[in-house]
Protein backbone atom coordinates (compact mmCIF):
# COMPACT_ATOMS: atom_id res chain seq x y z
CA UNK A 1 0.00 0.00 0.00
CA UNK A 2 1.55 3.23 -1.29
CA UNK A 3 2.79 5.62 1.86
CA UNK A 4 -0.05 8.20 1.19
CA UNK A 5 -2.46 6.05 1.36
CA UNK A 6 -1.96 4.38 4.89
CA UNK A 7 -1.22 8.27 6.01
CA UNK A 8 -4.71 8.65 4.79
CA UNK A 9 -6.06 6.12 7.09
CA UNK A 10 -3.97 6.70 9.95
CA UNK A 11 -4.44 10.39 9.92
CA UNK A 12 -7.95 11.82 9.64
CA UNK A 13 -8.68 15.35 8.46
CA UNK A 14 -8.24 17.43 11.67
CA UNK A 15 -11.86 19.84 11.84
CA UNK A 16 -10.67 23.57 11.01
CA UNK A 17 -6.97 22.86 8.66
CA UNK A 18 -9.30 22.74 5.81
CA UNK A 19 -7.12 23.88 2.81
CA UNK A 20 -4.04 23.15 4.66
CA UNK A 21 -4.28 19.65 5.65
CA UNK A 22 -2.77 18.32 2.24
CA UNK A 23 0.08 20.50 2.69
CA UNK A 24 1.18 19.69 6.53
CA UNK A 25 0.10 16.17 5.10
CA UNK A 26 3.25 16.09 2.81
CA UNK A 27 5.37 17.99 5.36
CA UNK A 28 4.70 14.99 8.06
CA UNK A 29 5.58 12.07 5.42
CA UNK A 30 8.76 13.90 4.66
CA UNK A 31 9.51 13.93 8.19
CA UNK A 32 8.86 10.20 8.83
CA UNK A 33 10.87 9.28 6.12
CA UNK A 34 13.50 11.89 7.13
CA UNK A 35 13.55 9.57 9.79
CA UNK A 36 13.99 6.71 8.54
CA UNK A 37 16.03 7.55 6.81
CA UNK A 38 18.69 8.83 8.95
CA UNK A 39 17.93 5.55 11.44
CA UNK A 40 18.91 3.31 8.72
CA UNK A 41 22.14 5.05 8.08
CA UNK A 42 23.04 5.88 12.13
CA UNK A 43 22.34 2.31 12.49
CA UNK A 44 24.58 0.64 9.94
CA UNK A 45 27.95 -0.42 10.67
CA UNK A 46 31.09 2.45 9.74
CA UNK A 47 34.10 1.13 8.49
CA UNK A 48 36.97 2.10 10.14
CA UNK A 49 38.98 5.30 8.82
CA UNK A 50 42.61 6.42 9.24
CA UNK A 51 42.15 9.41 11.91
CA UNK A 52 44.78 12.38 11.46
CA UNK A 53 46.74 13.03 14.53
CA UNK A 54 45.60 16.05 16.37
CA UNK A 55 46.67 19.37 14.75
CA UNK A 56 49.37 21.22 16.49
CA UNK A 57 49.12 24.85 17.45
CA UNK A 58 51.59 27.45 16.30
CA UNK A 59 54.44 27.41 18.71
CA UNK A 60 54.64 23.36 18.10
CA UNK A 61 55.14 24.19 14.90
CA UNK A 62 57.52 26.61 15.96
CA UNK A 63 59.49 24.50 18.01
CA UNK A 64 59.17 21.12 15.67
CA UNK A 65 58.65 21.93 12.66
CA UNK A 66 59.18 18.43 11.06
CA UNK A 67 55.78 16.04 12.65
CA UNK A 68 53.54 15.83 10.48
CA UNK A 69 49.74 15.52 10.56
CA UNK A 70 49.20 12.04 9.78
CA UNK A 71 51.83 9.21 10.04
CA UNK A 72 52.21 6.56 7.17
CA UNK A 73 51.11 3.20 7.92
CA UNK A 74 53.21 0.62 6.37
CA UNK A 75 52.74 -2.67 5.65
CA UNK A 76 56.33 -3.83 7.67
CA UNK A 77 55.57 -3.62 11.50
CA UNK A 78 59.03 -2.71 12.18
CA UNK A 79 58.58 0.79 10.62
CA UNK A 80 55.08 1.75 12.40
CA UNK A 81 55.60 5.50 13.63
CA UNK A 82 58.40 6.37 11.02
CA UNK A 83 57.72 9.63 8.93
CA UNK A 84 59.67 11.28 6.23
CA UNK A 85 59.89 14.31 4.88
CA UNK A 86 61.86 15.57 1.84
CA UNK A 87 64.10 19.36 1.32
CA UNK A 88 65.21 19.80 -2.43
CA UNK A 89 67.76 22.86 -2.68
CA UNK A 90 66.96 24.74 -4.47
CA UNK A 91 63.45 24.41 -5.44
CA UNK A 92 63.93 26.23 -8.58
CA UNK A 93 67.39 24.60 -10.55
CA UNK A 94 69.46 26.81 -13.24
CA UNK A 95 71.08 24.44 -14.82
CA UNK A 96 73.84 27.49 -16.27
CA UNK A 97 74.28 27.62 -12.31
CA UNK A 98 73.87 24.77 -10.22
CA UNK A 99 76.00 20.93 -11.16
CA UNK A 100 74.87 19.59 -8.22
CA UNK A 101 70.89 18.97 -6.15
CA UNK A 102 71.12 18.95 -2.51
CA UNK A 103 68.98 16.45 -0.83
CA UNK A 104 67.90 16.54 3.02
CA UNK A 105 65.94 13.66 4.22
CA UNK A 106 64.57 13.74 7.69
CA UNK A 107 63.27 9.89 9.19
CA UNK A 108 61.43 10.99 12.70
CA UNK A 109 60.28 8.07 14.93
CA UNK A 110 57.09 9.89 15.98
CA UNK A 111 56.21 6.29 17.75
CA UNK A 112 56.49 5.95 21.20
CA UNK A 113 58.67 3.53 20.86
CA UNK A 114 62.29 2.90 19.98
CA UNK A 115 62.56 1.52 15.90
CA UNK A 116 65.68 -0.41 14.95
CA UNK A 117 66.36 -0.26 11.41
CA UNK A 118 69.33 -3.14 10.17
CA UNK A 119 71.76 -2.20 7.31
CA UNK A 120 73.90 -4.78 5.44
CA UNK A 121 76.23 -1.98 4.07
CA UNK A 122 77.20 1.51 4.49
CA UNK A 123 74.62 2.41 2.13
CA UNK A 124 71.29 4.09 4.14
CA UNK A 125 69.58 6.03 0.93
CA UNK A 126 69.19 5.68 -2.54
CA UNK A 127 68.47 9.00 -4.57
CA UNK A 128 66.87 8.89 -7.94
CA UNK A 129 66.49 11.64 -10.30
CA UNK A 130 63.19 10.40 -12.65
CA UNK A 131 61.47 12.57 -15.81
CA UNK A 132 58.06 13.34 -15.74
CA UNK A 133 57.43 10.00 -17.47
CA UNK A 134 59.22 7.85 -14.46
CA UNK A 135 62.00 7.26 -16.34
CA UNK A 136 65.50 7.20 -14.21
CA UNK A 137 68.01 9.54 -15.25
CA UNK A 138 70.54 9.56 -12.10
CA UNK A 139 71.18 7.33 -9.64
CA UNK A 140 72.59 8.59 -6.25
CA UNK A 141 74.82 5.06 -5.88
CA UNK A 142 76.46 5.45 -9.50
CA UNK A 143 79.07 7.62 -8.07
CA UNK A 144 79.58 6.39 -4.37
CA UNK A 145 81.19 3.05 -3.43
CA UNK A 146 78.97 0.44 -1.66
CA UNK A 147 80.65 -1.90 0.76
CA UNK A 148 80.12 -4.11 3.12
CA UNK A 149 79.60 -2.95 6.23
CA UNK A 150 76.78 -4.16 8.93
CA UNK A 151 75.42 -2.15 11.04
CA UNK A 152 71.80 -1.47 13.42
CA UNK A 153 70.38 2.42 13.72
CA UNK A 154 68.01 2.75 16.87
CA UNK A 155 65.62 5.83 16.89
CA UNK A 156 64.51 6.89 20.09
CA UNK A 157 60.59 7.66 20.29
CA UNK A 158 60.46 11.77 18.85
CA UNK A 159 63.91 11.78 18.14
CA UNK A 160 64.90 11.91 14.13
CA UNK A 161 67.97 11.35 11.54
CA UNK A 162 68.95 13.43 8.86
CA UNK A 163 70.98 12.77 5.40
CA UNK A 164 72.74 15.51 3.60
CA UNK A 165 73.62 14.38 0.14
CA UNK A 166 73.92 15.77 -3.46
CA UNK A 167 73.26 14.52 -6.67
CA UNK A 168 74.40 15.93 -9.90
CA UNK A 169 72.07 17.48 -12.29
CA UNK A 170 74.33 16.90 -15.75
CA UNK A 171 71.30 14.69 -17.05
CA UNK A 172 68.51 17.08 -16.60
CA UNK A 173 67.18 19.99 -19.67
CA UNK A 174 65.53 23.04 -18.66
CA UNK A 175 62.35 23.98 -18.69
CA UNK A 176 61.18 20.87 -17.49
CA UNK A 177 59.83 19.12 -14.45
CA UNK A 178 61.56 16.31 -12.61
CA UNK A 179 61.24 14.08 -10.00
CA UNK A 180 63.48 13.57 -7.10
CA UNK A 181 62.64 10.11 -5.20
CA UNK A 182 64.54 8.82 -2.03
CA UNK A 183 64.14 5.82 -0.24
CA UNK A 184 65.90 3.18 1.96
CA UNK A 185 67.19 0.29 0.43
CA UNK A 186 66.86 -2.19 2.99
CA UNK A 187 63.25 -0.86 3.60
CA UNK A 188 61.40 0.04 0.44
CA UNK A 189 58.32 1.27 2.01
CA UNK A 190 60.43 4.31 3.29
CA UNK A 191 60.60 6.25 0.19
CA UNK A 192 59.48 9.88 -0.57
CA UNK A 193 59.16 11.68 -3.78
CA UNK A 194 58.94 15.34 -4.92
CA UNK A 195 58.54 17.15 -8.04
CA UNK A 196 61.37 20.19 -9.24
CA UNK A 197 61.94 22.81 -11.91
CA UNK A 198 64.77 22.64 -13.80
CA UNK A 199 65.33 25.85 -16.04
CA UNK A 200 68.25 27.54 -18.33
Amino acid sequence: MPIDKRFDRILATPKGFGAFYPLMKRYLVLLLLIFFVAGSILGQDSAPTATPARRRGWLSRILHPFSPEVVPQYKDPRLRGLALDLQITPQTIKLSEVRQLGIKVTLANLSKRPVTLDFPTNQRIEIYLRNSTGDILTKWSDNHAIVAKPVTILINPQERIEYNETIATRDLTPNKVFIAEVFFPQYTELQIRQKFLAVP
